[in-house]
């Protein structure tokens, strides 16, 4: 069982990580990140938890998720302009027409899961 945790509170540090990057890094998510971080705390380390669901940065999110599984209206749109921004300009600075290709799949896939999220009112 020990073993469990370290490796759920590893993950858990990694997926957290990655989330804080992808706040600035295009094409790196940060929700689901942020979302398996939690998942990651919830099993491995109340103290954790605790403290990434009352961070600022994510709590409403956080806790709408993990109460709703929705997000809100103005979130989502951010989520929407966010992703298209950063593909769009991904998509325009590389070279390689198979990567272009690849990467609006990429982006049609997240905004079509996206869009079948429930929003709240805010």
């Amino acid at each position: 069982m020990a073993l469990k945790r370290g490796v759920l509170l590893m993950v858990g540090l990694i997926s957290l990580l990655l989330g804080v990057i992808g706040i600035v890094v295009p094409l790196l998510p940060t929700v689901p990140f942020i979302l398996l971080a939690a998942f990651c705390f919830a099993r491995s380390s109340s103290r954790l938890h605790a403290w990434l669901m009352r961070h600022p940065w994510f709590t409403d999110a956080l806790q709408d998720w993990e109460s709703k599984r929705a997000m809100r209206k103005g979130l989502k749109r951010k989520a929407y302009v966010a992703t298209s921004i950063s593909f769009a300009i991904s998509i325009a600075l590389v070279p390689l027409l198979w990567v272009k290709v690849m990467l609006l799949c990429m982006v049609t896939l997240l905004l079509l899961y996206l869009r079948q999220i429930p929003e709240l009112e805010e």
